[in-house]
């Protein structure tokens, strides 16, 4: 039997049955939580000091796009309309099997260097089952914990071919999926489907995908806002239908009518916020609010590579404080004051990057919490590093002055990927090197580097 215990930690367990321990030892057994108390005896196990640190469940990234890892930084400035015509309209169309392969690896290994066990992929480039292979074996190569979400792209119509809006998710490349590579839902990489919605497809395109997930059994994720709905009552029919179910995630959501996020939420459906592209694309507020208001769940995500960081602890921080802002705001509305009491928590936003992101992603029951009996997703801040220290109240810590710098030790299934502050990646220089390549070549031949730098 393969046991490691981590002594001596400030354990946050982010399960209420158990609470946090101000020092604590937590064992692992075959890849999995064994028990959690403030004194743990195993002679026979690995032993992981954690003194001055805090443990903590591994962080969940509940939507980001990971086959644009690659491009980074060109999307900083760029508007909602910039972003669909460029990402969608032109660049995508030049990405190739092995250009998604080493955005997905090199994506999901810095996700695992910021603290984040599990990411949510939202993959909407894969154009073809090549490519779609390509970035799942990317996905599973880094070691990562992962719900693959096979999108559709979003290319320019060319004369005499359809809309992406009339096309609907091919059923026999889902299928291939389900009887092949996912016909478990036991490995770290799980499939979901990240379909287009009433948002962003015709009545017919949408009931078939939403019909296609709950037939195999699969999460079906989709983006609303950022433009006019092609079906404005197309929650109203899918409800009247009885086709709403828990299985369904709505990314963004910033325009939609409190009462349609009522109803939604009543039935199960799961919300992910990406507060900082939603900022800077000019979405809305994020949801957090309405959700708070019907007792909805929240997760967050960091969406758009090319454009924001892949850190959670930025994604909680940029989160709460708007969030913060906002209802501060709308109380001294109502009021003419402000609150003596701050209306959102740092503890609150930890649960949307960890059990609220882990129930998004359908792992609710495997990872999100430090709970007996579920797989050891983990992670251990140094909380003596000096951005941290010292340390009063170990969740406002980790939330609020949290970072990759003080991301020491994550753990996988029990399996340990960063150690001492050091990935453990083997020919980390060439991967890098190849993603480098890749995203010239792309920029390139889209004609957005002059062709000499490729």
């Amino acid at each position: 039997m393969r046991r490691t215990l981590i002594k001596g930690g400030s354990i946050i367990t982010m399960d209420a049955a158990i609470k946090d321990l101000p020092h604590g030892d937590l064992l692992i057994e075959n890849g999995r939580i064994a028990a959690v108390a403030p004194q743990l005896q195993a002679d026979d196990a690995e032993i992981v000091d954690a003194t001055d640190m805090i443990v903590l469940p591994g962080l969940v990234n509940a939507h980001v796009h990971t086959w644009q890892s690659a491009l980074r930084g060109i999307a900083g400035d760029w508007t909602v309309g910039k972003y669909m015509q460029a990402m969608h309209g032109g660049l995508a169309g030049y990405f190739e099997p092995d250009d998604v392969y080493i955005a997905n690896l090199m994506g999901a290994i810095n996700s695992l260097n910021c603290g984040t066990t599990t990411l949510v992929d939202w993959c909407h480039c894969n154009r073809s089952p090549e490519i779609t292979d390509a970035a799942v074996q990317g996905l599973t190569e880094s070691g990562a914990r992962a719900l693959f979400l096979h999108g559709s792209p979003k290319p320019n119509a060319k004369p005499g071919q359809k809309h992406f809006s009339e096309i609907p998710m091919p059923r026999d490349e889902v299928e291939r999926l389900r009887k092949g590579a996912f016909a478990s839902n036991d490995r770290l990489v799980t499939l979901g489907l990240a379909i287009l919605g009433p948002c962003y497809s015709v009545r017919d395109v949408t009931r078939a995908d939403v019909l296609l997930a709950r037939e195999f059994g699969l999460i079906a994720s989709m983006h609303v806002g950022g433009g006019i709905w092609l079906q404005p009552d197309g929650f109203d029919r899918l409800l009247a239908e009885g086709l709403v179910g828990d299985n369904f995630n709505i990314v963004h959501g910033n325009d939609m009518k409190p009462d349609l996020v009522r109803a939604l939420a009543g039935q199960g459906v799961q919300f992910t916020a990406t507060a900082e592209i939603e900022l800077q694309m000019g979405y809305g507020d994020p949801l957090t609010g309405v959700l708070a208001s019907c007792g909805a769940p929240l997760s967050i995500g960091t969406d758009v590579e090319p454009a924001s960081r892949s850190d959670m602890f930025s994604a909680m921080r940029t989160t709460l404080q708007h969030e913060r802002h906002r209802r501060t705001l709308e109380i001294l509305a109502e009021t003419g004051s402000r609150p003596m009491e701050m209306p959102v928590t740092a503890r609150q936003a930890l649960e949307w990057a960890t059990i609220n992101g882990a129930r998004m992603a359908g792992l609710a029951d495997k990872i999100g919490s430090l709970t007996p009996g579920k797989q050891a997703d983990i992670i251990l801040l140094r909380a003596d590093d000096l951005a941290m220290f010292p340390v009063t109240d170990p969740v406002v810590s980790a939330v609020m002055q949290g970072g990759i710098a003080q991301v020491d030790t994550v753990l996988v299934a029990g399996k340990t990927m960063k150690r001492g502050g050091k990935l453990l990646v083997d020919g980390l220089a060439g991967k890098k090197a190849a993603l480098r390549q890749s995203g010239t070549r792309i920029l390139t031949d889209f004609g957005l580097l002059p062709r000499e730098a490729a």
